[in-house]
């Protein structure tokens, strides 16, 4: 598959697509005559008729058409065209995905879930307006399942709910949709089958779509991320989907901290990000640090200039997208994180007495006379907990954070940082794996908060 495919290759790429189009015991759903080629104008569209009844236009190349987004510790999708369609393959699939890598502070911590083409979440898939789209999911989960294009506008038959709109995909059976999509903005895709337990496991993907005429400069730097939660019971393999009150990990692209790649721009740089919320059961009021954000799309499309408004914190519902845009005119090392103070924890235990305040006097040495090692917790919060280098059960990680550059960094979960830098030299995005590429901003002289001296405070305080 090549996504760099020029103007002159669009048609004639490829017999294999409709080969495999023949087998009927390998391929259900829309019939071959339901495939047309695109037309080149979209003139004798009817406004009163649905959107996707508007003809196709020659497919979108990125690069060309569209400065591509970038999915941190994820992927975007290849395709291919074959006579003027964009194809794509989605193939479910266990995977056993890592939510935090090793590293010398943690060990890792992963679990056997479900996702697409051997990742969790799936891949980012990334078109133009206007495209026509033919997509090939194949089933090899041990369930049947289906797959809904969340925010998209579709024929009935294609909009992927299981028993409502089509036969769900059985193990084994792969399926082909086919449509053509006339909106633009920030969408997600997901399985609509037993909804509760595969998406649980990470059956959830973003699609994004690059208007054909875009208004407005383009981005510097276009990141797109989708939110989940989990409960991953230490010591298990696998996400429990049934839960539905605590979910003890948080993740942005199926990634929790301190496994969370940061975001990185040049200074001047226009920074777009675009967020889908597919949680089971929470909002997440995402926050950034050191810059305000301009909401400039939902879901259902962009937002007029004049009706947009300033965040610091932008609520994202379950089941919603938001777009926001920002010039990075800050330089330093910025957090980015969910502000629901719990999100931003690992594998954290709800069921715990409330210790604060409690005096523990001689209760741990008496303890540790039979059990050793023993250590009240909890007693003046949880700071300590993450660098303390207590043994923790199997496949599980710190409840709080790893070490920054001048203290152990006391949060986890929907947490990352976004570096602003004067030059970026060789990082790139995409080469990050956790928090500490790019490493730490120098904090000029005169702007590093530090401890105050006994001559200041007598001077500025009186005593």
């Amino acid at each position: 598959m090549n996504e760099n495919l020029t103007r002159r290759n669009f048609v004639g790429a490829t017999a294999l697509v409709a080969g495999m189009a023949a087998i009927p015991s390998i391929l259900r759903g829309q019939t071959p005559s339901a495939s047309a080629a695109p037309a080149t104008t979209s003139s004798s569209y009817n406004p009163a008729e649905p959107v996707w009844m508007k003809a196709p236009l020659a497919p979108g190349v990125p690069g060309t058409d569209y400065r591509p987004t970038i999915t941190l510790n994820g992927s975007t999708m290849p395709f291919r065209v074959v006579d003027g369609v964009k194809v794509f393959h989605l193939i479910c699939e266990e995977v056993d995905h890592v939510f935090v890598p090793k590293t010398p502070d943690n060990d890792e911590l992963h679990a056997l879930c479900w996702g697409f083409n051997g990742q969790v979440h799936g891949p980012t898939i990334e078109i133009v307006e206007g495209d026509r789209v033919r997509i090939y999911v194949t089933n090899k989960l041990p369930a049947a399942t289906s797959i809904h294009w969340h925010g998209l506008i579709v024929p009935s038959g294609m909009d992927g709910v299981g028993g409502l709109n089509q036969k769900a995909i059985q193990p084994g059976e792969t399926f082909k949709y086919e449509f053509t999509v006339w909106q633009h903005g920030t969408f997600m895709y997901h399985s609509h089958h037993d909804e509760m337990t595969q998406m649980a496991l990470g059956m959830l993907g973003m699609f994004i779509v690059h208007p054909r005429k875009p208004e407005g400069p383009l981005p510097d730097r276009d990141y797109v991320y989708m939110l989940s939660e989990w409960k991953i019971v230490p010591g298990t393999k696998r996400p429990d989907p049934n839960e539905m009150v605590e979910f003890n990990i948080l993740t942005l692209n199926a990634r929790a901290f301190p496994g969370t790649a940061p975001m990185l721009a040049k200074l001047g740089n226009r920074v777009r990000i675009r967020i889908g919320n597919l949680s089971a059961m929470d909002h997440h009021p995402i926050h950034i640090h050191g810059h305000n954000m301009q909401v400039v799309a939902t879901d259902g499309g962009p937002i007029p200039e004049t009706a947009q408004w300033r965040e610091v914190s932008v609520l994202v519902s379950v089941g919603t997208t938001r777009t926001v845009e920002f010039v990075a005119n800050n330089p330093g090392d910025w957090a980015f994180h969910c502000h629901m103070t719990h999100h931003v924890m690992n594998q954290m235990g709800h069921g715990t007495p409330n210790l604060i305040g409690i005096n523990t006097g001689k209760l741990n040495q008496r303890v540790r006379g039979f059990l050793p090692g023993y250590m009240t917790m909890g007693s003046s919060g949880m700071a300590d907990m993450g660098d303390m280098g207590m043994q923790i059960p199997p496949n599980s990680v710190p409840m709080v954070g790893a070490p920054g550059p001048f203290d152990y960094i006391t949060m986890g979960g929907m947490f990352t940082n976004f570096k602003v830098r004067e030059d970026l030299g060789d990082l790139e995005p995409q080469k990050g794996q956790d928090f500490t590429y790019g490493g730490w901003y120098q904090n000029p002289p005169g702007t590093q908060a530090m401890l105050a001296s006994d001559s200041d405070m007598r001077k500025d305080l009186g005593s």
